[in-house]
Formats: structure tokens, sequence, C-alpha cells
């Protein structure tokens, strides 16, 4: 290890991928806007948000613009040219497609949904800035044995893996399909985004190429999430198409296996703040790939 690196470490305020799992308290503001910032979002959400780290919009979409989403998604799973593409990702037992990443950069339909206002505006509010669009995917799980998501913070890997310097990060997950508290929904710990968990072990070499499958590295231990959700319990997000569930990046989150015959399909936009751009990475030998963690800080407009 380096002088420079060693410096870095040092200096971090959220230190991880160390020899042992550490926590550490929030360095950071939850919502960064004042409470009567102009925006999406009304004043009870946004306390919601400062103190749970999520907030549920019931009826963001409405059923028409679901139906555009979900024949554009429909769309872009049928493609041979985006299966084959390094962006697609699938399912290792089933093959079937797990995820496709940047789809606001491969579909103009995707591409107005990151710009509309209700999308934009909350996150600008939530985040006290201008912002760019960090991440973004269409997540699928289809019936009969879609694997789930481990638990694990976003925030410890995008600033373990992509270099984001501190929570100043927001993501929007919109459902396509109705969400049940069956088919492998969303479940987050309410209060957690206020403890930085540091996860033990070191990135591998293009843990991207595993990770998006089935993470491993980044992932907490069963004693640290059973004390994470002891104060609050276990929230699983359900909700009709259309809705969205906006939550803090720091929130730590996963989802189970879905075998019901029910799929399940949402897109997954992650915004960063312009005055929180990716450097390089805190805790793994080289950055991921920018569809994974984009290096294009344009604000979106």
């Amino acid at each position: 290890m380096t002088t420079l690196d060693n410096h870095r470490r040092t200096a971090d305020p959220y230190p991880t991928r160390g020899a042992t799992e550490t926590t550490v308290p929030r360095r950071d503001p939850v919502v960064w806007s004042a409470p009567d910032a102009p925006g999406p979002l009304g004043r009870a959400a946004l306390r919601e948000f400062e103190h749970t780290g999520f907030t549920v919009v019931d009826a963001l979409l409405t059923p028409g613009e679901v139906a555009l989403h979900r024949a554009e998604s429909d769309r872009l799973v049928r493609d041979p040219a985006v299966r084959a593409d390094e962006r697609a990702v699938v399912e290792p037992g089933t093959r079937d497609i797990r995820s496709v990443f940047e789809v606001h950069r491969i579909s103009e339909v995707f591409a107005a949904l990151v710009r509309d206002e209700r999308v934009v505006g909350a996150a600008r509010q939530i985040l006290g800035s201008d912002v760019y669009v960090h991440q973004s995917r269409i997540n699928l799980k289809p019936g009969f044995g879609a694997s789930g998501f481990s638990w694990h913070s976003d925030f410890e890997t995008w600033h373990a893996e992509d270099g984001l310097p501190r929570m100043r990060a927001v993501s929007v997950s919109i459902a396509l399909t109705e969400n049940h508290d069956t088919n492998g929904s969303l479940m987050i710990i309410p209060g957690s985004h206020r403890t930085f968990l540091g996860c033990a072990g070191e990135t591998p070499q293009d843990n991207y190429r595993e990770s998006l499958k089935r993470q491993e590295a980044g992932t907490p231990s069963n004693e640290a999430i059973t004390a994470l959700s002891a104060p609050n319990g276990i929230r699983l997000v359900t909700g009709r198409a259309g809705s969205a569930t906006w939550f803090d990046c720091n929130c730590m989150h996963g989802s189970g296996d879905n075998i019901t015959p029910y799929p399940r399909s949402n897109v997954f936009i992650v915004f960063n703040s312009v005055e929180n751009a990716a450097v390089e990475p805190f805790a793994a030998p080289a950055r991921r790939p920018t569809f994974v963690g984009a290096r294009d800080f344009t604000p979106v407009r």
C-alpha cells in the first residue's frame, strides 16, 4: 500500500473493507435543503425521509405512464443487442435478465423519466444542489425463482468501489408492477441511514462482475443486521404500479427471492450531488465501469 493510499484511508470519514467490521456515526446531513425548499416532496415526506431514511410516494406515475415504461422495459429485455451487452446482468441459474444498467442512456423513454421534474426535482430537493445520474437500471424479478439481493448499504459500495466521498446521494425505485409482500419486495431497516457500517474484507479485482449477480464483498454480518434492526425493526415496502420509494444512500436494505407467480419489475435511479462527484475508489483496486458508476457529472436538466 502506497503512502497516498495510507493517507486516503486515514483521512476517510467512512472507512470500510478493512480487517474487521466497524461502525461510524453518520457525518453528513440527510436532507441537505431547507424544510421549505421548493420541490415535489411535501414537508411531511421530507420529515419522514429525515427520520427513517426513506419515504413512499403512492402514485408518482399515472397508469398510462406505467404502461409506457413497462412496455419499454419489456422491449429492452427482448432486444438481443441488450442481452449481449455487459450492461445486462443475467440470473446465474435461469439465465433470465436480472438487471439492465444505464437505461437512461440506451432508452429515450427512461431518459425522459430521469428529466421529469417529479423525479429530478425531488432529488434536488433532498440533496440541496444540482444532481447527476450516478446509476440507472431496471430490476426484474420474474416469478418462480428470481433471486434476491443481500443486505447492504449502497453508499458503502459506492464509496468503496466508485469513490463517492460523502453521503449526498439518493435513490428512487419506481414500481412498474405491483410490489406485493410476497414477490421479493424491498426491505429497509428504518433509521439505519444514521450509522455507517464498514464491512470486513478486501474488494476483489473486478468485483462488479460477481456482485451484480450475488453480492458478497460489502455485505454486513448477521450480528450487525440484528443490531441495526433492533431499535425499529424491518420495513417491507410494497405498493401498486406507479408508486415510488425514495431512500437515502446509506439505508441498509435488501430483498428476498421471488418464488411466487407474480413478477416484480422496478426502475431504479441514483442521483448524486454535483458537489459530491466521484473521485478514486476508497477501498477497491480500480474504478468500476461507467455503466455502474458514472464519471459524467453533467447536471440533469
